[in-house]
Parts: C-alpha cells; sequence; structure tokens
C-alpha cells in the first residue's frame, strides 16, 4: 500500500534538499570568483612591469562588470555623485551655470537665472581663467566643476577673461541651485496653450499644474494644449505620476512595477484630483524622451485621453535604485520593469553600442488602449501622429560643434546695444559679417560623404585605385563645391541657430525655449491638429 502522506513529505523534503544545495553552490561560486578577481588585482599591482593607478584599474573592472548587464546599471564614483545628483534631483551647489571646455579654457556658455553667476555679473561667453589663483588653462571640464562645488555660502574666487577688457578676478557665493524643469509656458497659436517639461525632478506634476492653470486663467477659452516631453529623459517616478494625474482621474493605476522579488512588485495609482479631463491634448515626444516621459505619454495614450506626435521614443521601461557601496560612491542598479495601464512594458530589448536597436512593428506584442486602439510594446511609445525628425544640416552641426556660432554671437552682443531688447523683437541680418568671421577662424569640417568616400579608398587595392583615379577627382571637386556653397546653401537654418544662441544669452533659458517655438514645425503641426477637432476626435476613435 502506497502512503502517499508518507511520500509528499518526502518529495518536500528532496526539494528543500535541493534547494539548499543550489543556494549553497551559488554562494560558493560567488565566494571563489571574488576570491580569484582580488588575486588577479593583487597580482596585476604587485608584479606588472610598469606602475599601475589601482583606481583606475579597479575602475575598468567595475565598469566591464556592470557594462555587461545592461546600459542602466551603472557604478557611481565619489567624482560622479555631484552630477548624478543634479540630474535626478534637479539641483546642487555651485556656481549655477553650464561650463563647456572651449579651446584651453572652460567657458561660461548658459547661466541660469538668479544664480551666483548672475549675481556675480558674470555672462556667457566668460573664461575661468584661473580657480583660487591656480591657471586653469587646458584642465578638462569635470576638473574645473569639481571646484566650483562646494558648501552653500562658502566663496571660490575665479580668474575671468572677457572679449575687450582686461582679465579680472571675482568672489563667487556659493550657492544651492535649482534647474528649472518648467522654463516656459504660454500660447503657441490661436487659443492653443503650450508647456515644456525638461526633466522630471522634483516638484515636476506641481509646476506643470501652476503652469496650465495661469494659461486658464489668462484665457478661460483655451482650445487646447500641447505638452512638450521632447528630448525630456525622464527623473522620479512620483513626478510622472503627477504629472499623469492632472489628465486622468484619481484613483486610476497608471503604472505598475514588477521585479525578480515579488515583494517589491507594486502599483501606482493617481492620488489628486485632475486639473482637466477634457482639455484636447497634445503631447510631442522624440527619439530621446525616456523613462517618465514614456510613462506619461504611454498613459495619455493607453487612457485615450491625448494625442502622441512626433518619433518613437527611446525605450527605455527599466527602474532603478541606486546603493551605497562605500567611500561615497554609488552602484545603481536596474531591479524591476514598470508597465503601463494597457500592460505593455516599453523597455527596449535590443541594444547596440548601449543604444536601443529599432524594433520592426510587426515583431512587437499587441495591446489595446482604453478604447481599443491597437499599441505596441519592447521599443518605446510610438506616437499616434508621426513626424518626419528635423535633420541638422551637416555645415550647422560642424559650426555647432566648433562652439563658432556661440563665439560670434558673444562678440555680436557684446557690440550692439541690447537695452530692453525683448526676445520677441531678436532678427539677425549680418549673415555676411558672419560667414567673414566663419572665414578668420578657419573654419573646416569633413562631411559624410568625404568619410564615405575615404572608407572606400582605403578598402580598394592599390592599382584599382589608380584605375578609377580621374573618377575619384571628380567627385571630390563636386564635394567640395558643395561644401563651398554650404553656409549659403543653409543660410535660414543657420540664421535661425544664430537667433537662438542671441535669444539664451540675453535672456537666458526662457529666452531659448521661446526662440525654439518661433521655427518649430512641429508646434505648428500640433496647433493644427488642435484646432481641427474632427481630426482629432477621429484619431482617438
Amino acid at each position: 500500500m502506497i502512503h502517499w502522506k508518507k511520500l509528499s513529505i518526502l518529495a518536500i523534503a528532496l526539494l528543500c534538499i535541493s534547494a539548499t544545495t543550489i543556494k549553497n553552490d551559488r554562494l560558493y561560486e560567488i565566494a571563489k570568483n571574488i576570491d580569484i578577481f582580488v588575486n588577479v588585482y593583487k597580482t596585476l599591482n604587485s608584479q606588472y612591469v610598469d606602475d599601475l593607478d589601482p583606481s583606475h584599474l579597479m575602475r575598468i573592472g567595475i565598469d566591464a562588470m556592470v557594462g555587461s548587464l545592461d546600459p542602466y546599471t551603472n557604478y557611481i564614483s565619489e567624482a560622479q555623485v555631484e552630477s548624478y545628483r543634479i540630474s535626478t534631483e534637479g539641483k546642487y551647489q555651485g556656481i549655477g551655470a553650464i561650463v563647456k571646455k572651449i579651446d584651453d579654457y572652460v567657458t561660461i556658455v548658459e547661466p541660469y537665472a538668479g544664480s551666483a553667476v548672475i549675481k556675480a555679473g558674470l555672462e556667457a561667453g566668460d573664461q575661468i581663467i584661473s580657480i583660487e589663483g591656480k591657471s586653469t588653462k587646458g584642465k578638462s571640464q569635470e576638473e574645473v566643476t569639481t571646484f566650483f562645488r562646494g558648501i552653500p555660502g562658502t566663496n571660490v574666487k575665479l580668474g575671468i577673461r572677457r572679449d575687450g577688457t582686461p582679465d579680472f578676478d571675482v568672489d563667487i557665493v556659493r550657492g544651492q541651485v535649482s534647474i528649472p524643469n518648467v522654463p516656459y509656458s504660454g500660447f503657441v497659436g490661436d487659443q492653443v496653450g503650450y508647456v515644456a517639461l525638461t526633466t522630471f525632478t522634483a516638484d515636476a506634476g506641481k509646476n506643470i499644474r501652476k503652469a496650465i492653470r495661469e494659461l486658464k486663467n489668462e484665457d478661460n477659452n483655451i482650445k487646447g494644449l500641447i505638452l512638450d516631453l521632447r528630448s525630456n529623459g525622464g527623473g522620479l517616478l512620483k513626478e510622472a505620476i503627477s504629472v499623469s494625474n492632472i489628465f486622468v482621474p484619481q484613483n486610476q493605476e497608471v503604472v505598475s512595477v514588477k521585479s525578480k522579488v515579488r515583494d517589491r512588485n507594486q502599483s501606482y495609482k493617481t492620488l489628486a484630483l485632475p486639473l482637466d479631463l477634457d482639455i484636447p491634448l497634445v503631447v510631442l515626444i522624440n527619439k530621446t524622451s525616456a523613462s517618465a516621459s514614456e510613462i506619461v505619454s504611454g498613459v495619455i495614450q493607453d487612457m485615450d485621453r491625448g494625442v502622441l506626435m512626433g518619433q518613437r521614443s527611446y525605450g527605455k521601461g527599466l527602474v532603478q535604485n541606486t546603493q551605497d557601496v562605500g567611500y561615497n560612491s554609488r552602484i545603481k542598479v536596474t531591479t524591476s520593469k514598470y508597465y503601463i495601464p494597457s500592460g505593455r512594458c516599453i523597455q527596449s530589448v535590443e541594444y547596440k553600442d548601449g543604444e536601443p536597436v529599432d524594433i520592426p512593428d510587426e515583431n512587437r506584442s499587441k495591446f489595446k488602449t482604453k478604447g481599443g486602439r491597437i499599441v505596441l510594446d519592447g521599443g518605446g511609445v510610438t506616437p499616434d501622429v508621426k513626424l518626419e525628425p528635423t535633420k541638422v544640416p551637416e555645415v550647422l552641426q560642424a559650426l555647432k560643434d566648433q562652439y563658432l556660432i556661440f563665439k560670434y554671437v558673444d562678440q555680436y552682443v557684446a557690440n550692439i546695444d541690447t537695452t530692453g531688447l525683448k526676445v520677441e523683437e531678436i532678427v539677425f541680418t549680418d549673415f555676411e559679417e558672419f560667414k567673414g568671421f566663419v572665414q578668420k577662424q578657419g573654419f573646416e569640417y569633413e562631411s559624410k560623404n568625404e568619410k564615405l568616400l575615404t572608407e572606400v579608398l582605403e578598402n580598394l587595392k592599390v592599382e584599382d585605385t589608380a584605375a578609377i583615379a580621374t573618377d575619384v577627382n571628380a567627385v571630390t571637386q563636386k564635394i567640395q563645391v558643395s561644401k563651398a556653397s554650404g553656409l549659403d546653401a543653409n543660410k535660414q537654418d543657420i540664421i535661425d541657430a544664430i537667433e537662438l544662441e542671441i535669444a539664451t544669452q540675453l535672456h537666458l533659458q526662457e529666452g531659448k525655449v521661446y526662440q525654439k517655438l518661433k521655427d518649430d514645425k512641429e508646434i505648428v503641426k500640433a496647433v493644427e491638429l488642435l484646432l481641427d477637432t474632427e481630426r482629432y476626435s477621429s484619431i482617438l476613435k
């Protein structure tokens, strides 16, 4: 007679023994490999023919380890912690400006409104030639900014070089710098409101609510709203929920998080009353809209609450947590995936060189929105209205990369009367002067066609190259002719970029966003859609 009860107890016991054995084997493998790693490290450090930097060697090993997982699991060293806080919290202790290494010196490119830099009278174009009397010539951007940051209220002495004036020193009082996450809101068409959100740092939801209320107070017959999430790389999950809550009902599940550890699984609902459930809404996204931006745009799409317009988003559906690993260093670890109301995960499943690979629609799983529209997972959020991305001409990109537009505008605004010049009054007409400036700077760049031709010739045998020498010369001449006319051929795009830099230098972030809107073809498309109520409704149906 079979004793089923005894067999069940035996089976459970065997499973427990097996699980314990597997666990012990895993712990043994971990201990063994840590021991091997330490021994390799010690051997290299003591016996390698040249002196080694222990910190550098270990950093290479750590980066290789976390780099084998996904692009978002990272080691954050003590020197990088401050930059990490800026990206996640939108605030830091410093002087309050975007700086770039231009030529020999780190240069102030974009001061923040109300910052220590502004209070000290510094401006875009000022070169930082010394810190506390020590020269910064040749120093990297990271080396210089490390000196900026410190305890709020303490001073730092900067040596400044400005065109047209003798070098001078200035004492700057370090302060808490807050980067605005809603740099601009206003009207962009016939009763169409616009709000830009650049990052999901603290109070993003609160600031968006405030901006929309102000637009409604200005015109209570507002016909539609554009929420601009283009190039917004994300941020805090709670702020993504808060922003979604503005447009969807209270107590609505907007995102759920699923982890390898089931106890960590969690769903998040909207907690507050919505601000507006009915206003026609267009959300703009592009290929660098990621993470929290994708949650908000995905929620709006899944709930059929508004129309998404632009290009497919980045595809980051992973959640990271940071953990202190000692000596003021941290590791940012992917712990779970998030899912939006339709049940889809927007995480890309393929990567190349750390970037998501575009997955064809036919290879993505289908889900349905609240109203029954088909949406896809596995590679970002696909907009309801797809727009071709604006392409930057090669010559314009080269001018930007070499900071020639920045340098020119820095001189230009110093030589004109900008007193009382409003951002809407900025018009640039000195294009020939700009061309002369670029020529004096010895502007050169290698076009894509030149690179392609060089690559082809490198792969050919010597005799083959000689046989087609005439054809190669003809192609080369055509490329040079095209490059020579590049400035004139792209005149309007270059003028737009110059006007944008003027607006940025004179009116900071607010001026920058406003000027961008003047030349933004995607904004025009969004306004047209919001004013075409029949088309807007048909998309959501």
